[in-house]
């Protein structure tokens, strides 16, 4: 546990000490504020929880995008620098380093998602919505966030490049995304599982309506778990190359 708060501390120095992560939060900040303004608040005749709907909807995006561009750099940066060496060599083990990289991104994310509050909160200006509402709304925009961080985080282990590393979190993703359509095209039994796996027309709806669907939460965490365990794996393969 100490190896990785270590690990996870020195990487999200890292982001707080370059541009890179600032220009990628202020960028889906701009976004989120840009179709909030546009597709909720002026959105016609929307009731407040309708706002509020639509707030979360356009914030899953820019999470899910952010998750992935924030770990672009996480492996790759240090393998295109030959630092990686110091790590493979160090005695901490490879489940810390990754678990200790990926909290190290989701921190970031974490700023970026309570940075979007005050856009919410104007909904009660002139209306109100329930505050269970909020909060779930946000644990999903969390887990959803966790989810694509792992999967960047993996995409940044294959790769030197951080482009290439985005690139492939962000085909990974995509997937995982347009899974509800690929099942549309696929006969029954198979059409429900790929259905399941859509990460967020199967599962972040609930959530982004309010209710608190404990199914789509462990979904987030078994994403999480699955990810992290294949980066864990490519990093101690590379260990004894």
């Amino acid at each position: 546990m100490r190896n990785t708060l270590l690990i996870a501390r020195r990487d999200l120095a890292a982001h707080l000490h370059s541009y890179s992560g600032y220009i990628i939060i202020a960028a889906m900040l701009f976004l989120d504020g840009l179709f909030f303004n546009a597709f909720a608040l002026g959105g016609g005749a929307l009731k407040s929880h309708e706002v509020l709907e639509r707030f979360f909807y356009f914030a899953s995006g820019s999470t899910m995008i952010a998750g992935v561009l924030l770990t672009m750099r996480s492996f790759a940066e240090e393998r295109a620098e030959g630092s990686d060496v110091l790590l493979s060599t160090s005695p901490v083990s490879d489940g810390a380093i990754v678990v200790g990289k990926w909290s190290a991104s989701m921190g970031m994310l974490t700023l970026k998602t309570l940075l979007t509050i005050y856009m919410p909160l104007l909904i009660f200006w002139n209306g109100k919505v329930s505050l269970s509402h909020l909060a779930v709304g946000y644990l999903g925009l969390l887990a959803l966030g966790a989810s694509a961080t792992a999967m960047g985080t993996f995409a940044s282990s294959l790769f030197k490049s951080q482009v290439a590393a985005a690139i492939l979190g962000g085909v990974i993703l995509s997937g995982f995304v347009l899974a509800w359509l690929l099942s549309s095209f696929v006969d029954p039994p198979f059409s429900d599982p790929i259905a399941y796996m859509a990460v967020y027309d199967k599962h972040f709806k609930p959530l982004e309506e309010g209710r608190l669907a404990l199914s789509s939460l462990v979904y987030y965490g078994t994403i999480c778990f699955s990810f992290l365990w294949l980066t864990t794996r490519v990093v101690a393969g590379r260990r004894w190359q």
